[in-house]
């Protein structure tokens, strides 16, 4: 559940360029992408922003959305500054070009959504098969509602696209699956010990294939545009969670 603080998007559209009523901008937020507007509705809590800080996190944001619309070498610089409402000069005050771009989307927007998302439900978790078929279902449903299930996943996008092309994609695209895995693994074995998870599997091998399903079943809707499709290999997934139950 997100808690809706009027004041904080009120100073959101002052500071960064949303116009309209607090719903309104909250409204719009959504339809761009959930969980990145979560995180920038977090960012402007906690910082005050000024004004060049602003500047380059609008060029963050519209830079993850032409990313994720159109791939790295898809996406236009000319229409990442016209959608963020600044310049090309001051595009490259922030970046020193396209690639250094690319990897501050990564590692600044990529990232934390993965946290939040995926890896924020099971730290901690006592139930971790119970989190993990939850988080499945949830994300399933929601991309499907809002249509980005046909876009797919942000990090496996960029994976697919950029990895065997790019060293600094790649290893940056690697550090966060391989925390991806960690967390899972780390949470399985405690939920083992709490005997949520029978004893006897191997935690880092059900992470590797768990994380595994999820990159397939994005990249599955994604092409096959099938909703039922990608619903029908979520359940798969949590029945093979189930199995793991003691």
């Amino acid at each position: 559940m997100v808690i809706v603080n009027y004041p904080i998007l009120s100073a959101l559209r002052d500071k960064i360029g949303f116009s309209g009523s607090p719903k309104k901008i909250f409204k719009g937020l959504l339809t761009t992408y959930r969980l990145v507007c979560i995180i920038t509705i977090i960012m402007a809590t906690t910082t005050a922003i000024k004004a060049p800080e602003a500047t380059r996190r609008k060029i963050l944001m519209a830079a993850f959305e032409e990313f994720y619309k159109h791939g790295f070498q898809g996406g236009s610089l000319n229409h990442i500054v016209e959608v963020a409402g600044t310049t090309k000069g001051a595009l490259f005050h922030h970046f020193d070009g396209k690639q250094e771009l690319g990897y501050a989307v990564v590692d600044e927007i990529v990232g934390p959504i993965l946290k939040q998302r995926w890896l924020d439900p099971l730290t901690g978790s006592k139930d971790p098969i119970a989190d993990l078929k939850r988080a499945f279902r949830q994300y399933i449903k929601e991309d499907i509602a809002s249509g980005h299930f046909v876009q797919g996943c942000p990090l496996n996008n960029l994976a697919q696209e950029m990895s065997p092309l790019d060293e600094g994609f790649r290893k940056r695209i690697d550090k966060l699956y391989a925390a991806w895995r960690k967390c899972y693994a780390e949470a399985l074995a405690e939920g083992i010990k709490a005997g949520k998870v029978r004893k006897g599997i191997l935690p880092a091998d059900v992470a590797a294939l768990v994380v595994a399903s999820q990159m397939g079943i994005w990249g599955t809707g994604k092409s096959s545009r099938n909703r039922e499709l990608m619903v029908q290999a979520g359940e798969a997934v949590c029945s093979y969670l189930d199995s793991l139950k003691p």
